[in-house]
C-alpha cells in the first residue's frame, strides 16, 4: 500500500449515531469510508466487489448478526484479504473466542473505549497484520 493511499474501511453497525460518528472519526483519519447498517447490506457491498482493508462490525444486529455475518463472509469466501475487527458492547470471553475462531483479527469493546482508542486500536491492528504478512 502506497503511503498517503487511503485505507479502505467497511463500517457496519446497526446505530445510526455511532456509524455516523466512526465514519466521521476514521474519515479524518486518512481512511476511505462505506457504511451498512445491516449485515445483509455490509454483505451487498462485499459481493458487489468492495474490497475494504477492513470491516469493523458490530455483533448485535436485526435479521443478522455479526457472527453470522462473518460466517457468510468466510463460506462465500468474500473480501477474504479484509482484516475484520468486531466492535461490540458484548465483552465476554465466549463472543470473544467465537469473534476469533470466525477469523476475527481483533475484538474492541465499546463501552472501554472512547472513538479515539476504537481508532488507535483499529491502526495497531492493522499495522501488525501488514507487518506479519
Amino acid at each position: 500500500m502506497e503511503d498517503g493511499e487511503k485505507r479502505k474501511i467497511l463500517i457496519v453497525d446497526d446505530d445510526s449515531f455511532l456509524l455516523d460518528m466512526y465514519a466521521l472519526k476514521f474519515s479524518q483519519n486518512n481512511f476511505s469510508v462505506l457504511t451498512a447498517d445491516s449485515g445483509a447490506r455490509a454483505l451487498e457491498k462485499l459481493k458487489a466487489g468492495f474490497q475494504p482493508d477492513i470491516i469493523l462490525l458490530d455483533i448485535i444486529m436485526p435479521e443478522m448478526d455479526g457472527f453470522e455475518m462473518l460466517e457468510k463472509i468466510n463460506t462465500e469466501k468474500l473480501s477474504e484479504n479484509s482484516i475484520k475487527i468486531i466492535l461490540s458492547n458484548k465483552g465476554q470471553q465466549a463472543d470473544i473466542d467465537r469473534g476469533t475462531q470466525l477469523g476475527a483479527a481483533g475484538y474492541i469493546v465499546k463501552a472501554n473505549s472512547t472513538p479515539t482508542e476504537v481508532i488507535d486500536q483499529v491502526i495497531g491492528i492493522l499495522a501488525k497484520k501488514v507487518v506479519g504478512r
